[in-house]
């Protein structure tokens, strides 16, 4: 007879690794000067927190660090004087807001673990 145990972590977690890595990766990217590179990891943060988590805190905080990071894009998109960059484009309030938003969508995340 053989005995299968799964671990606490394995079966408690309802938010997808793929969403926790992201929202990790996002603000050292926009802090390290990688912005426009930082879309990757918001749109993984976004659909796997919108199709497979389980607590709305999750997506909700996914849906605002989406949605402040899109607003600096799309005004560095539409802007005809715009940087050659976005991280050199960005407002530092943006900035800010990105790496709160970020943190948001984190403690969300550890809160939906417990």
């Amino acid at each position: 007879m053989t005995t299968v145990s799964t671990s606490p972590a394995r079966t408690a977690r309802r938010t997808p690794l793929a969403v926790t890595i992201s929202s990790w990766a996002v603000p050292v990217m926009v802090l390290g000067q990688f912005a426009l590179l930082a879309s990757v990891p918001v749109t993984i943060a976004l659909v796997g927190a919108l199709r497979h988590a389980r607590d709305r805190t999750v997506r909700w905080a996914a849906a605002l660090l989406a949605v402040t990071y899109a607003i600096p894009l799309i005004v560095w998109l539409t802007r005809p004087d715009g940087a050659p960059s976005l991280s050199k484009d960005i407002h530092p309030a943006f900035v800010a807001l990105i790496v709160a938003a970020s943190a948001a969508l984190i403690v969300a995340i550890l809160r939906a673990l417990r």
